[in-house]
């Protein structure tokens, strides 16, 4: 123990007991004496220093303990101390009054200790009372964790027969991270909500197994279809027929995505044969549109003078109306002749800007109309209604047989509820 603890419990101690250095003094050779009602005790020296620093050495070793008992009274009036742990305090203090080297009012300090243990029972009213309120707490949090829990097994149990294999396995293993992040509930109760969640996943887990399963046994289909698509193209890498050419190598491309996935190695060398006869074909196209600047200028000019329409949707005020008319500018735009690469890619990336703005403006729509998300959310609202009312009708009945504690108890869970209401309540007025 050093001599700077509690230095203001310390000041506020001495106080009450009055100045600790009149009780003390210094003799000729530097041993330090305490003054009781008994006589003088030497409590010891302090080596090279004056008799002022050696006595205040002292005094300061009786108000850090002095602060120590001023500070356990305060926490037993508080209610901050199980009572049990408050009597072992008293007791180490009582051995530390009886073994001070210190200076100052001994007696009075002892006799501060001996005063504490009755502050024990008068205050174990207030300890209990604490207790009570730390219970509560504690059950109002274990209800709000199994809302929350319950909020991750509803919506993997939505996800069960979900076929966005990729997305839904995405959001599983989020919401798996969001289980193990939550707080622990007791044992009986976490293994029951874990059963519904786990089960869900391996719904999900195992009708995906089952697609792929199907999907491979596929790749045979797959691949002779996309041998077929890798034959056409190579016969279509000579022509000059500039446009149908272009137009039937989209299309071979739409049937290549819509084919399907075949095993890797296959589709990759299959992929390196039709990339290469569509490149042979656009190489030779693009080398012969080199001749036609002045048509490309004026193809470029109306792209140019298009896409000024095209910017113009934004900002969007009604989504339907915009999507109508920026489809009917696409449909403009894809009837516009061939432009210089370089200078369409920057301009269609300005129409894919607006674009992606409209997309996610009908997504936000989508997001806000999704009956799935919107019931779930009915469904949260009704739970936190019925348990509120379940608990305001406890403390009703609670209060009326005078139970006022189990009342309070429930009054509080139902207010904690209404709180977590009052959230869930603002997200379904978002679907709205």
């Amino acid at each position: 123990m050093t001599d700077m603890n509690f230095p203001q419990q310390a000041t506020a101690a001495s106080a009450l007991i009055g100045d600790p250095s009149a009780f003390g003094r210094v003799a000729d050779d530097g041993t330090v004496y305490v003054r009781t009602s008994h006589g003088e005790t030497a409590v010891g020296s302090y080596p090279g220093k004056t008799p002022e620093e050696a006595l205040a050495y002292f005094v300061r070793k009786f108000e850090v303990l002095a602060a120590e008992v001023a500070l356990l009274a305060a926490r037993i009036k508080s209610g901050a101390m199980v009572p049990s742990d408050a009597y072992a305090a008293v007791k180490k203090l009582r051995d530390q009054v009886k073994e001070l080297n210190g200076v100052g009012d001994l007696e009075a300090l002892a006799a501060s200790v001996e005063q504490i243990e009755p502050l024990i029972e008068g205050h174990r009213e207030a300890f209990e009372a604490k207790k009570a309120a730390e219970t509560a707490a504690k059950a109002a949090r274990r209800e709000q964790i199994i809302v929350e829990k319950e909020k991750i097994v509803v919506e993997a149990e939505s996800l069960a027969l979900s076929e966005s294999w990729k997305s839904t396995g995405d959001r599983l293993k989020v919401l798996l991270d969001e289980w193990k992040a939550a707080p622990r509930l007791d044992k009986k109760a976490d293994a029951d909500l874990w059963k519904r969640f786990s089960s869900s996943r391996n719904k999900f887990d195992k009708r995906r197994r089952t697609h792929f399963a199907a999907l491979e046994a596929t790749q045979s289909v797959v691949a002779d279809a996309k041998k077929a698509i890798v034959e056409e193209a190579e016969k279509l890498a000579t022509s000059t027929e500039w446009v149908p050419t272009a137009k039937r190598f989209k299309a071979l491309m739409d049937l290549w995505k819509a084919s399907g996935r075949g095993k890797r190695n296959d589709d990759a060398k299959l992929w390196a044969r039709f990339k290469a006869a569509q490149d042979q074909f656009f190489t030779t196209k693009n080398a012969d549109l080199e001749k036609r600047d002045l048509t490309m200028a004026a193809n470029l000019a109306k792209r140019e003078e298009l896409l000024t329409l095209i910017e113009a949707v934004l900002p969007i005020t009604d989504v339907k109306e915009s999507r109508k008319v920026l489809n009917e500018h696409l449909r403009s735009w894809e009837k516009i002749g061939m432009t210089h690469r370089d200078k369409r890619a920057a301009l269609d990336a300005r129409v894919a800007q607006v674009e992606a703005v409209i997309k996610e403006a009908e997504a936000d729509i989508w997001r806000k109309t999704d009956p799935a998300a919107k019931k779930r959310a009915q469904e949260v609202v009704a739970q936190l209604t019925e348990s509120i009312a379940s608990y305001e009708k406890a403390a009703a009945k609670f209060a009326a047989s005078g139970n006022t504690k189990k009342s309070e108890e429930a009054a509080e869970s139902a207010t904690a509820r209404k709180v977590w209401l009052a959230e869930a309540e603002k997200g379904l007025a978002e679907f709205n």
